[in-house]
């Protein structure tokens, strides 16, 4: 028989109070309608607890506000755990490939730093990562 109380919404509390949330993008899109255009933004937003968990999510919104709670709130239902090498790095170099985009992750040692682009820059500061080459 299962137990009601609040000790599960407690520690789901705790575990998102350490959850830091980054703003990679906001884009303002435009619907066509009979009157004109309909203006709304979309966010997409980074989540993490810079323990190896992170996780994304994307929002749309007539409000740039709203937008962004809505990405922030999906980006924490997508949390994904990534093993870190001494809490600071990848254990193994990673190549990834979709359609024409490539992207290489290369562990690297102490003191080199983030070197990475935007968007992958604020996904590794979020999941923390402390040394790694990136290219994409």
């Amino acid at each position: 028989m299962a137990r009601s109380g609040a000790g599960g919404q407690k520690r789901d509390r705790e575990k998102e109070d350490d959850l830091v949330d980054k703003l990679v993008y906001i884009n303002r899109v435009a619907k066509v309608v009979k009157g004109g255009r309909r203006f709304a933004f979309a966010a997409l937003v980074v989540v993490g607890d810079h323990k190896g968990r992170v996780g994304y999510g994307s929002g749309k919104a007539r409000e740039v506000p709203e937008a962004i709670r809505k990405a922030t709130d999906q980006a924490k239902g997508t949390l994904i755990r990534v093993p870190l090498r001494e809490g600071r790095t990848l254990h193994h170099d990673v190549n990834g490939k979709f359609g024409a985009g490539r992207v290489v992750l290369r562990s690297a040692p102490a003191g080199t730093g983030i070197i990475a682009g935007g968007p992958m820059r604020a996904v590794f500061e979020t999941m923390g990562i402390q040394d790694i080459v990136a290219k994409s």
